[in-house]
């Protein structure tokens, strides 16, 4: 498994909003819009999508760590 600690940048110790800044600013870097046709990105821009997904939920996150 991926850690996704480091797919979005951040500590394990990060807070909430630590992990939604990480987020947001890959989020533009790796947008598919911004990046058309690049498979490379959308790949990353997915990988972000899913670790904040799972990483800004509590209870996901908890049985993640």
């Amino acid at each position: 498994m991926k850690d996704l600690y480091k797919i979005l940048g951040v500590e394990r110790t990060a807070d909430d909003t630590t992990i939604k800044r990480a987020y947001r600013k890959l989020a533009r870097q790796y947008h598919p819009d911004r990046n058309p046709g690049d498979k490379q990105a959308e790949s990353t821009f997915k990988e972000v999508q899913d670790a904040f997904e799972i990483l800004s939920d509590k209870d996901k996150k908890a049985k993640y760590d």
